[in-house]
């Protein structure tokens, strides 16, 4: 029997030539998003690593500066009044931190951006990690005294950046070598090699910042601190006596110590300053000019000072105000020393860093104007301008209170204008005069009947003759003084009242020893000290 002819075989569908091709399942091939998050998370890592490079290498030497430090430096000096005024009132003496969170930030932020114009374009990555480094090198830059060798961790973190992003995002016109259900991330072969790889960069560049942290310690003047021992003035003061406390709980002590002492400066990290390789020169229009070293300096006649100073960034009812039993040389003698030319009519505080302040030379001769060595018993912290620092009472800081101290220039105003004058503020500074209720605080509820309102109030120089309470629209009465130590310190004060039930606004205002009532007005800090009398709600039950 003849066998039925066999069925004809299927068509293949596939085109002549055409690859075999492994079917398909969801989510094989990595989508758009996907490709996105991947490139973003590149370029994150890759600013990461970069910043910490540049961390690391600065720590070799003490004559480099970081990328971040650099820049949050140049920030500092050219940031508009309204950013400076905006940022030390909403972060307080926490400014300078929130400056390097935000460079930080926003390196994080441009990095994700180079990282997905890389996808696209690779020498656009390349050409962005050059301007980064590019703005780290002018900031490094920026000082005239700046030596070359500062910008070096920034060209070294912006190679590092470079090659980190073109390892981590894949080149656009590179193949898949790899079958499609293996996802390919920033040109590795995997999800896993590439989050792997990724994690590692991340790692590396929180090691690299730590280490450069830790190598930069090796510059710290903490040693140095420690084995300072201050002279014993000829005439040193009594103890301070504890009358002059107003006896009330919640009213800021007397003394400020040291740890609580506000720091507002230009210095985003805190010069390092041995007092064995500090010293002093006295230059200008003076007929001896003369440089010191820290143990000349002590070897001299040191007088001790209780002296309340205050920043002008400083609120109505702000907090950046302390007093402190400061210990140094009167600046009048080193100027007698040093002769100062007829004319001369400006007294230049320079620092290390090369922040500038300047007032009155007569201010140095008219009230205990100290070269500080000490603060509170203590070496000068080092935050608060160890080895020496100017202080001068009765002016807001920035014009008499230069940190890290290193030269005194004796100068006209017509001739040099100091740091802050150029960026807006007032030439000359005098304290203004000033009451602030410590307690109780605002919108805080107390029990009807005797209540204590206490605070302070400062007019260094002219001393406080008296300081008024009024609650709600009455009339002003007087409040309670505690002693006055002296006219450069504040002075505490205390009002009983015989609270009601309901809500009441408390106002306080001083009169200095001139006899002169606190301004009313309320005036902003800038550009010469804030005015206005300090009122708050109370709500009694």
């Amino acid at each position: 029997m003849a066998q039925a002819p066999a069925p004809p075989a299927s068509p293949d569908p596939s085109p002549a030539g055409a690859p075999d091709r492994p079917p398909t399942t969801r989510g094989a091939r990595p989508g758009r998003w996907s490709g996105r998050l991947a490139a973003g998370t590149a370029g994150l890592a890759s600013a990461a690593l970069a910043l910490g490079t540049g961390e690391l290498v600065a720590g070799i030497d003490d004559r480099l500066r970081s990328p971040v430090e650099a820049v949050a430096s140049e920030v500092i000096d050219r940031a508009p009044r309204p950013v400076e005024r905006f940022a030390i009132e909403t972060f307080g003496t926490n400014d300078k931190l929130a400056l390097v969170i935000g460079v930080v930030t926003l390196s994080g932020v441009l990095g994700v951006a180079l990282g997905l114009l890389a996808r696209r374009r690779r020498w656009v990555g390349t050409a962005g990690m050059a301007a980064f480094g590019l703005v780290g090198v002018l900031a490094s830059r920026g000082s005239p005294t700046a030596p070359a060798a500062a910008a070096v961790p920034s060209v070294v973190a912006a190679v590092v950046g470079a090659v980190a992003l073109r390892v981590l995002v894949p080149a656009p016109e590179a193949p898949v070598a790899l079958p499609p259900s293996a996802l390919t991330r920033g040109g590795m072969g995997s999800r896993r090699a590439f989050l792997g790889l990724t994690a590692a960069v991340a790692a590396s560049a929180g090691l690299a910042a730590a280490g450069g942290r830790a190598l930069r310690s090796r510059f710290s003047a903490a040693e140095s601190r420690a084995n300072v021992v201050l002279p014993r003035p000829a005439r040193p003061l009594p103890p301070v006596p504890p009358t002059v406390e107003a006896g009330v709980d919640g009213i800021a002590p007397f003394v400020t110590s040291n740890g609580d002492f506000y720091r507002v400066d230009t210095a985003l990290i805190v010069p390092q300053v041995r007092a064995e390789d500090w010293t002093l020169s006295v230059t200008g229009m003076v007929a001896d000019p003369f440089e010191l070293t820290f143990a000349e300096l002590a070897d001299l006649d040191v007088v001790e000072a209780d002296i309340t100073m205050t920043c002008v960034s400083n609120q109505v009812g702000g907090d950046l105000v302390g007093n402190a039993r400061w210990l140094g040389v009167l600046t009048r003698d080193l100027l007698d020393r040093a002769r100062p030319r007829r004319g001369a009519d400006q007294l230049v505080g320079r620092s290390t860093d090369g922040y500038t302040c300047g007032f009155p030379i007569d201010a140095a001769y008219d009230r205990p104007c100290l070269v500080a060595i000490g603060m509170n018993g203590e070496p000068l912290p080092l935050r608060h301008g160890f080895p020496a620092r100017l202080v001068t009472p009765g002016l807001y800081g920035y014009v008499g209170s230069t940190k890290w101290l290193t030269e005194l220039e004796v100068t006209t105003f017509d001739a040099f204008d100091q740091y802050w004058v150029p960026r807006g503020y007032a030439e000359r500074a005098p304290i203004k005069t000033m009451a602030r209720i410590d307690t109780p605080r605002s919108l805080e509820r107390v029990a009807a009947g005797e209540v204590v309102v206490g605070g302070v109030a400062w007019a260094q120089t002219r001393g406080i003759r008296a300081v008024e309470v009024r609650i709600d629209d009455g009339d002003f009465e007087p409040a309670e003084l505690a002693d006055e130590l002296a006219a450069e310190t504040w002075r505490q004060w205390r009002y009983v009242w015989q609270a009601t039930p309901g809500r009441h606004d408390v106002t306080v205002r001083a009169v200095d020893g001139t006899g002169e009532t606190q301004v009313e007005e309320r005036v902003e800090p800038l550009p010469d000290g804030a005015t206005g009398w300090m009122s708050l709600a109370v709500s009694v039950t």
